[in-house]
């Protein structure tokens, strides 16, 4: 695997300054408007996905997010791959719970439509395909509805089309955020902390991951320095 030739400004250093208040913290009660999920709804989800015999035996998913550095099921075979018409965003908002509070909320990563972006393609283990899933969904559709519902997208990789499973933003869900400049969200993920860590902690691992496997994303690469500059100028006024 490639090692990453461009050093990074943000480093375990400046992820430090930001500790989880609570990290042992029970899962928070959904936002208002909000239900947990149950295994029923993983089992209807996957049947509108796979139809009613879901051990196939290539199922996929793509990786653009924290995905990458902590996979939510075991996988067979791992790929880097390219979506065209859907770009990686920090565009989920307003986490006041995971990786943020009421007093500095987070946002999150969601694939939102419009350019391309490069992630990883996971191949699911055949025979495990439902139970995998399943870990999938409890991950990162906890709550319905959810607003960054799962889909299917063409994801190019090699010679091969791939088709795979993704999270994309829900414009109309009400946590879509937009238009904010590359300096307001470098402002947000440089302050966001919550029971599982801070915002900081998740944009350094999915770059510092997206580096070694090769990958540059040029926005995420300004907001990185970006943030490492606030969170230095909070912590270490006199470096």
């Amino acid at each position: 695997m490639p090692r990453p030739s461009r050093q990074m400004r943000l480093t375990e250093r400046h992820v430090g300054y930001l500790q989880p208040p609570n990290p042992d913290e029970d899962m928070p009660p959904p936002p208002e408007g909000m239900q947990p999920s149950t295994q029923a709804d993983y089992d209807r989800t996957i049947t509108e996905f796979l139809g009613p015999t879901p051990e196939q035996e290539e199922v996929w998913i793509f990786a653009y997010g924290s995905l990458i550095w902590k996979p939510a099921c075991d996988y067979v075979e791992m790929r880097k791959g390219l979506v065209r018409g859907w770009h990686r965003s920090f565009c989920l908002g307003w986490n006041n719970r995971f990786r943020g509070s009421d007093e500095n909320p987070g946002l999150m990563l969601a694939l939102d439509r419009g350019g391309a972006c490069n992630g990883v393609l996971y191949r699911l283990p055949p025979g495990k395909i439902a139970e995998s899933l399943t870990q999938l969904f409890e991950r990162e559709m906890g709550w319905k509805p959810s607003p960054f519902p799962p889909r299917w997208v063409n994801v190019k990789s090699g010679d091969r089309i791939i088709r795979a499973i993704t999270f994309c933003i829900d414009r109309n869900s009400g946590r879509y955020v937009s238009g904010l400049s590359v300096e307001d969200v470098a402002s947000v993920l440089a302050k966001a902390v919550g029971s599982r860590g801070s915002m900081a902690e998740y944009l350094y691992a999915t770059v510092s991951h997206l580096e070694e496997m090769g990958i540059h994303d040029p926005h995420l690469w300004e907001l990185q320095s970006l943030v490492a500059d606030r969170i230095e100028a909070a912590y270490e006024p006199d470096r």
